[in-house]
């Protein structure tokens, strides 16, 4: 069984590939959850540090104007595989995620079933410094919640496609991989105090009346990145290419350029970059490293701890600006920009700033928020 090992971009697959532009693009492989059950939405919340007890606590969420626990805003990167972005076309072109933006129109409550569709929207040609030339392969999902028939978010989510030996050759990150991070017990110590210290509002409600530009939203930290990360995550999202025994080599067979030889000859996922160094060394990156959602969901809930269970994000647009590597420590910050007067409801607007700086004080991913919040 073939496998690929250094796909190139070609005007012949990208004519192909272009050919698509505005298709509602349709898999074989069904989502990874269909419902938001307790058990998913507990399991987002773990997965990605989240201990506000509206998603843990059905007696606490009974008590609030929910009336039971709901989803926190990006378990919908579960819902749907092409929710980070439609990466098909250009077979044995490494793929990696760039960003996404979201909007959110109602919550997701417990027990909700939900469907999704997607749609190819564009195709743009970036020159960069990682790998030379690479597009950037954009689509637009659209989540529905079946007992409602109403539509209760919306993503549009890009990735970045490059061709892994430029990467290699061009070494953009070769110099990381001399800068790793070791932590001693007092290192590790305060880290712990931090997250001892990360609190959710809850229901102390945050009126809009109380926010002032620039105002910093409270920082939270994630990490350090570990493999047992990547695990956790993985339980929580699925993955793309997660199959095991039988049901992966019949995957193999109807992609036989997906696959990525590992140090024993045996075809692997190519998200395997995110805990195997070796595969992600092949595709220009010094070790493995993070999933992009995974660090927008950090971001999303800095934000949800900021506003408590009376706010709501409307907007969340990120993008993923570098490398957040194996043993990294990120903190997540915001900053509030600007304010919106209340609505007739009564609730008003507060657009804030958002970023994530690692260790070695590099940005690896910023992009912005618009929050909701009800006024006195």
């Amino acid at each position: 069984m073939s496998t690929a090992v250094d796909g190139q971009i070609t005007d012949r697959e990208l004519d192909r590939l272009r050919g698509r532009l505005g298709e509602v693009v349709k898999v074989s492989e069904p989502p990874y959850l269909t419902e938001a059950s307790f058990d998913a939405i507990r399991r987002w919340a773990l997965a990605t540090g989240d201990r506000n007890r509206l998603y843990h606590d059905p007696d606490y969420a009974a008590t609030t104007r929910f009336g039971s626990v709901i989803a926190p805003p990006c378990l919908p990167y579960a819902l749907s595989r092409l929710s980070i972005g439609y990466r098909g076309g250009l077979p044995g072109v490494h793929s990696m995620f760039g960003g996404s933006h979201w909007k959110w129109f109602e919550p997701l409550p417990e027990g909700a079933k939900t469907s999704s569709e997607t749609r190819f929207t564009d195709l743009i040609e970036l020159s960069g410094q990682f790998s030379g030339r690479m597009f950037k392969q954009v689509s637009t999902t659209t989540f529905s919640n079946s007992s409602t028939g109403r539509p209760f978010a919306e993503i549009q989510g890009w990735g970045m496609r490059t061709e892994r030996q430029s990467a290699r050759k061009r070494g953009k990150y070769n110099d990381i991989s001399t800068a790793k991070t070791s932590y001693d017990a007092a290192a590790l110590t305060a880290i712990a105090e931090e997250y001892t210290a990360e609190r959710p509002r809850g229901a102390d409600v945050l009126h809009w009346n109380d926010v002032a530009v620039g105002a910093a939203v409270p920082s939270i930290i994630r990490g350090p990145y570990s493999p047992t990360n990547a695990v956790a995550f993985e339980q929580a999202w699925g993955g793309l290419f997660i199959h095991a025994h039988g049901f992966w080599f019949d995957f193999l067979r109807e992609h036989p350029a997906i696959g990525l030889s590992n140090a024993f000859g045996v075809p692997e996922p190519p998200e395997a970059v995110h805990w195997d160094g070796d595969l992600a060394r092949r595709a220009g990156v010094p070790d493995a490293y993070d999933y992009g959602p995974e660090r927008i969901s950090w971001l999303s809930v800095m934000l949800t701890n900021w506003i408590g269970d009376q706010g709501f994000i409307e907007e969340l647009y990120t993008e993923i600006r570098g490398f957040n590597l194996m043993g990294d420590l990120s903190r997540c910050h915001g900053l509030v920009e600007g304010k919106t007067d209340p609505d007739q409801d009564g609730d008003g607007r507060v657009r804030v700033r958002i970023w994530i700086t690692n260790q070695r004080d590099q940005t690896t991913a910023k992009g912005w928020a618009v929050v909701r919040l009800p006024a006195r």
